[in-house]
């Protein structure tokens, strides 16, 4: 793709001048663990490090199946984005699914969840992707907010069913 290069260049200063948004490495696999950790804790899950590690290996590996960037504040990471992409009838093409989005307390509300997504909304358009969707909770509202104002809304006739084939990352 002849925008490839500029794109990941766009990607590599998403924020601004002080803070940075940064496409994610296999070097970055402890730093995304540790944010992880954090980020289930808040939810009071457990974090299962070996099978989330392996999940952000097998991601980082494979553009396919997505994306992770890390959101810097200065010279510190303070939180991370994880996209996922795959194919949806709907709108006959490629779906991101914004899996995970988290910023460390001490640097809420200071815009870098509202403008991570916006720019990975604008990365996703320009790759091509149909359409996003992301899962929150009910009664997380501040989150809701956050997604809202970046242009995300509840689908209309639309609710999320899931069966587990498998454990997930985090334990209760």
């Amino acid at each position: 793709m002849a925008v490839q290069p500029a794109l990941e260049r766009r990607a590599e200063t998403l924020i601004g001048d002080d803070e940075m948004m940064r496409r994610a490495s296999l070097q970055d696999v402890p730093t995304l663990l540790a944010l992880m950790e954090e980020f289930y804790a808040e939810a009071g899950y457990v974090l299962d490090r070996t099978l989330a590690g392996a999940a952000f290996e097998a991601l980082l590996s494979d553009e396919h199946l997505g994306y992770v960037w890390l959101i810097d504040e200065d010279v510190r990471t303070v939180g991370y984005v994880v996209v996922t992409l795959r194919f949806g009838m709907e709108y006959a093409g490629i779906i991101a699914c914004l899996d995970d989005l988290f910023v460390v307390p001490a640097s809420r509300n200071k815009g870098f969840s509202t403008a991570a997504l916006a720019e990975v909304r604008d990365f996703c358009t320009a790759r091509g992707v149909r359409a996003m969707t992301v899962e929150v909770g009910v009664d997380n509202a501040p989150a809701q907010a956050v997604y809202r104002r970046t242009g995300l809304v509840v689908a209309p006739n639309r609710q999320v069913l899931a069966m587990a084939l498998a454990s997930p990352a985090h334990a209760v």
